[in-house]
C-alpha cells in the first residue's frame, strides 16, 4: 500500500464519518474533498473540476426542469387527486392505488418529487379516509425509491453511473436497459410492501388526528360553467369532498337558495356552490374539477393568468377601513387591485350561508386575495395585513398538457438516441420557459444545487481512486478474499458494500466510490464488468434501512415515525431486493457473454 492509496482510503474514512454525522453539508464535504485531493497535487485543477462540465450534470440540470414544468402546472396533483378521489371510500384501495401510482411516476421523475408531489395529498386522503397516515407514508416513500430502478433517468444515481462508464471504454446505460430486472424487482417489493410489511409498519393513528387541528378553513363560492364534467353529476358522484376535503354549505340555481344539499341533487350548468375548505383544496377546485371560483364581478382582470400574478392571505386589522363593508363590491378591487377568492372568519361560517357576496367584514377575518405583486406590495397595513403567500397552491394549470408533450417529447427524443439526453432535456426545458409553461426563476429554484455540487467533486474522487491505483489495490483484496468463492459471491458483495454505504453518505458518493473497484475487479478476474456495475446501480438505487434517504426523510416527521421503523421494515425488503438481483442479474448481464 502506498502513501497515496493511504492517504485516500483515510479521505474514504472521513467522508464516511462527515455524511453520516451531516456535521457539514454534504456539498461542503464533497467541496473539502476535492480540495484535499488537489492541494497536495493527487489531481490537477483539470482533472478536480472536470466532473462539474460532464454531460450527466446538464442531463441533471435538465431533467430537474423537465420535472419543474409538470409539478408548477399541477400535473403531477391532478393524478394524485384523480387516484385519490377512487379510494376515498375503501381505505385499503386508497393505500394501493397511492403506492402504485408513486412507482408509475417515479420510473420518469424523480422520487424525491414523486413523495414531495403525492405527501400532501396522501396524508388528506388518508385522514378523509380514517386510515392512520404512517400506515401508508412509509410504503409511498419505499414504492417510489423502487421505481427508480426501471429507468436510466428515474434517479440521479443511475444517471451518474452511466455517465462514468464511458470513462472506463464502457457504454452508457441504455434508456430502459434496468428495466428487465427493474420492473419485476418493484412488483416483488410492492407485493411485500402491500401484503407483508402492513403488520410492520407502525399505527400511530391517535396521534395523526391531533394534526388536524389549526387548519384555517375558508368560504368560497364556485360556479360551475358551461362544459365542466360535473354537469349531470350529483353531489356525491362529484366527489368534491372525497377528492379535496371541501364541504359543500349550500347552492344556490338562479334566485333559490339550497342550504346543506343532499348528495342526490344533480348539478346544472350555472349553479353557484357555497363551500368550506382549506386554502390549497379551494385553490385546486378549478385545476381538478372545471369549476370556476365566482369572484362576484363581472369581469375578471384579463391579466389574471399572468406570471406577475401571486396570491395571499390577508388579515383585517382592527382599525380597517373596509370593516362593516362587503370585500366583493367594486369598491373594494378598484382601491386593491385585488380579487377576494374566499373568506375565513374566526367566528365560524353560518353568516355566509346565504349571501357571501353581501357578507360584512370584521375585524380578525382573513381573506383570500389573487392580484398582481405590485398591488400586493402596496396593500396598507393598517387596513389589510399580509399574512402569508399560497401561490405555490395555485399551479399554472392551463399550461398542464403542454408542459406533458414536452416533457413526454424530451423522454423520447434523449431516449431513443436521437439526440444525447442532454440536449433533449435542455431543450425541452428552454421550450417550456419560451411556451410560458415555467418562468426562469422556478427553473432555477428546481435545480439542487448541492446534489450537483456533491457529484461533481464525487467524480474527482472516482478519478483519483485510478489514478492512484486505489481502485487497483482494493479489487486485489476482493479477489483474493471473495473470489475462491465464486463470481455470484463478488457480485454479491459488491451489492452488500454499496448498499451498506449508501446508508451514512449519499446513493451518488456511494457508487462512485465502488464502481471503479468494481470495474477494476471485473477486468482482474477476467469477466464482463457490467454485470458487477448493475449490481452497484441497483443496490445505490435501493436505500430503505435508514430514513436518510431523501424521500424517507419527506414522510419521516409527518409519518411521525422513528428510526428503527425504517430498519424494521426495510430489512426484509432490502434482503428481497437482494435476492432477486443476485438471480437475474447473471441472467441479462451475463459473468461471460
Amino acid at each position: 500500500m502506498t502513501a497515496e492509496i493511504a492517504y485516500l482510503l483515510g479521505l474514504i474514512v472521513v467522508a464516511l464519518v462527515l455524511f453520516a454525522t451531516e456535521i457539514l453539508s454534504i456539498d461542503i464535504v464533497g467541496l473539502a474533498l476535492l480540495l484535499a485531493l488537489t492541494v497536495p497535487g493527487i489531481l490537477s485543477p483539470d482533472q478536480a473540476l472536470a466532473g462539474f462540465g460532464s454531460e450527466t450534470i446538464f442531463v441533471l440540470i435538465g431533467l430537474f426542469v423537465l420535472t419543474a414544468g409538470i409539478t408548477q402546472t399541477g400535473v403531477v396533483e391532478r393524478i394524485g387527486l384523480r387516484l385519490a378521489a377512487f379510494g376515498s371510500d375503501r381505505p385499503q384501495l386508497l393505500t394501493r392505488l397511492l403506492v402504485t401510482s408513486a412507482t408509475a411516476l417515479s420510473a420518469f421523475i424523480s422520487n424525491t418529487v414523486t413523495t414531495a408531489m403525492l405527501l400532501p395529498i396522501t396524508v388528506g386522503s388518508a385522514k378523509r379516509a380514517g386510515v392512520s397516515v404512517s400506515k401508508v407514508l412509509m410504503p409511498l416513500a419505499y414504492a417510489s425509491i423502487l421505481a427508480g430502478s426501471i429507468t436510466v433517468i428515474a434517479t440521479s444515481t443511475n444517471l451518474v453511473i452511466s455517465g462514468e462508464l464511458p470513462s472506463y471504454g464502457m457504454e452508457k446505460i441504455g434508456f430502459f436497459e434496468l428495466a428487465p430486472v427493474g420492473i419485476g424487482l418493484t412488483l416483488v417489493g410492492l407485493i411485500y410492501l402491500l401484503f407483508i410489511a402492513p403488520p410492520l409498519i407502525p399505527d400511530r393513528f391517535e396521534k395523526d388526528r391531533l394534526s388536524t387541528f389549526g387548519i384555517r378553513r375558508y368560504i368560497s363560492e364556485i360556479v360551475v360553467p358551461a362544459g365542466s364534467k360535473l354537469v349531470g353529476q350529483t353531489l356525491t358522484e362529484s366527489k368534491l369532498g372525497d377528492t379535496l376535503d371541501v364541504t359543500v354549505l349550500s347552492l344556490k340555481r338562479g334566485e333559490t337558495r339550497n342550504l346543506n344539499p343532499r348528495g342526490n341533487v344533480v348539478l346544472r350548468e350555472g349553479d353557484v356552490l357555497l363551500i368550506e375548505g382549506a386554502a390549497e383544496d379551494i385553490l385546486a377546485v378549478k385545476d381538478l374539477m372545471g369549476i370556476d371560483i365566482h369572484t362576484g364581478y363581472k369581469a375578471a382582470d384579463p391579466d389574471l393568468e399572468s406570471d406577475d400574478v401571486r396570491m395571499v392571505e390577508a388579515m383585517v386589522m382592527p382599525d380597517s377601513r373596509w370593516i362593516g363593508k362587503s370585500p366583493r363590491g367594486a369598491d373594494f378591487q378598484e382601491t386593491t387591485g385585488m380579487t377576494v377568492l374566499a373568506m375565513h372568519s374566526p367566528g365560524g361560517e353560518k353568516g355566509y350561508r346565504r349571501h357571501l357576496a353581501r357578507t360584512r367584514l370584521k375585524a380578525g377575518d382573513v381573506l383570500l386575495l389573487q392580484g398582481k405583486v405590485e398591488s400586493i406590495q402596496n396593500l396598507d397595513s393598517r387596513h389589510l395585513l399580509n399574512l402569508e403567500d399560497v401561490s405555490g397552491h395555485h399551479p399554472r394549470s392551463q399550461k398542464g398538457r403542454l408542459a406533458t408533450v414536452i416533457f413526454v417529447a424530451a423522454l423520447v427524443v434523449g431516449g431513443s438516441g436521437l439526440l444525447p439526453m442532454s440536449i433533449a432535456f435542455l431543450a425541452g426545458g428552454l421550450g417550456l420557459i419560451l411556451t410560458g409553461a415555467l418562468v426562469p426563476e422556478e427553473g432555477y429554484r428546481a435545480i439542487d444545487w448541492r446534489l450537483l455540487v456533491l457529484i461533481g467533486c464525487m467524480m474527482a474522487f472516482g478519478v483519483a481512486m485510478k489514478e492512484t491505483g486505489t481502485s487497483t489495490y482494493l479489487a486485489g483484496l476482493v479477489v483474493e478474499h471473495v473470489s475462491p468463492h465464486g463470481e455470484l459471491a463478488v457480485l454479491a458483495a459488491f451489492f452488500a458494500l454499496t448498499a451498506f454505504l449508501t446508508q451514512p453518505m449519499s446513493n451518488q458518493a456511494a457508487a462512485l466510490i465502488v464502481l471503479p473497484v468494481a470495474i477494476e475487479t471485473a477486468i482482474t478476474l477476467g469477466f464482463d464488468p457490467r454485470s458487477l456495475v448493475m449490481s452497484v446501480t441497483f443496490a445505490a438505487s435501493c436505500s430503505f434501512l435508514t430514513p436518510l434517504e431523501p424521500a424517507c426523510i419527506l414522510v419521516y416527521g409527518p409519518g411521525r415515525y422513528r428510526f428503527f421503523d425504517f430498519f424494521k421494515v426495510g430489512l426484509p425488503l432490502t434482503i428481497v431486493v437482494f435476492v432477486f438481483c443476485m438471480v437475474l442479474i447473471p441472467i441479462f448481464w451475463p459473468f461471460h457473454p
